[in-house]
């Protein structure tokens, strides 16, 4: 049926504007991004994870100039050989819940936001997860101009209750990212995801090239986004061979 079709959005204007809200982490919009990185060869096993990120962002209107932005992120996992060989895992990982507090507008394209990190043992599996309760401060800051966005996003979460059997939390994440965007809502971007882990002393990065779209399915607003997804750092030096990263975002235009 036509309705069931993927479409272009009516007005490029229209596109260009969501693409770039969707590239702004404060921006005040309603999105449902369902996000699936795939990575396979990893460690000596030729271990293999899958990762299904649900990741709503809801904004609330505090005042005329002040928003808060909660973004939610709950990981869906399924990984083989990655704790040993013919072993594998599924289930529910750690959740993380950040709050932003941001301004309601943007200053020459510039924006920014602080506030409080959660991380959450909702892990299913004693593999998935770290069975800490950990907070933390996060901030992000961006500049929009000409299609452009260029930001980064910096938290540190300490464990602060949790299975005293286990390793305490003490993580830095960082994300910087790039983006540019055409009117027509179609953009190109990259952003890498670093995490020091100051307790076990190593690093996790990734470094993730990727082509977004807007477009709609039926009368539903979507964005599309789909990548490589290259690790530069492992723990062990035995990282993934390779990975892929395909999001579907669900936006909701006030």
């Amino acid at each position: 049926m036509a309705q069931d079709t993927l479409k272009p959005a009516p007005q490029s204007a229209n596109a260009g504007e969501l693409a770039k809200k969707l590239n702004n982490p404060l921006a005040s919009l309603i999105s449902v991004p369902f996000q699936n990185n795939t990575d396979v060869g990893i460690g000596e096993d030729n271990g293999y994870k899958n990762t299904m990120n649900f990741q709503p962002v809801i904004p609330i209107t505090l005042s005329k100039k002040l928003n808060l932005i909660t973004r939610y992120i709950i990981p869906i996992v399924s990984q083989k050989n990655i704790t040993g060989k013919e072993t594998s895992q599924s289930g529910l990982g750690d959740a993380s819940i950040s709050a932003f507090f941001s301004p309601s507008n943007a200053r020459k394209g510039f924006l920014w936001g602080v506030g409080p990190v959660f991380l959450v043992p909702t892990a299913t599996n004693e593999f998935l997860g770290g069975k800490k309760l950990g907070v933390g401060p996060s901030a992000l800051a961006l500049l929009q101009k000409h299609g452009m966005t260029i930001g980064a996003l910096v938290s540190q979460t300490w464990s602060i209750a949790g299975d005293e059997n286990r390793s305490d939390v003490n993580f830095l994440y960082m994300q910087p990212f790039f983006a540019y965007n055409w009117k027509s809502g179609a953009g190109l971007g990259i952003m890498a995801e670093i995490t020091q882990n100051w307790e076990a002393g190593n690093t996790t990065a990734f470094i993730t090239p990727s082509v977004t779209g807007v477009t709609k399915l039926g009368k539903q607003i979507i964005s599309l986004l789909i990548g490589p997804r290259i690790q530069v750092a492992s723990p062990d030096g035995n990282g993934a061979d390779f990975g892929i990263r395909a999001a579907l975002t669900f936006v909701f235009p006030k």
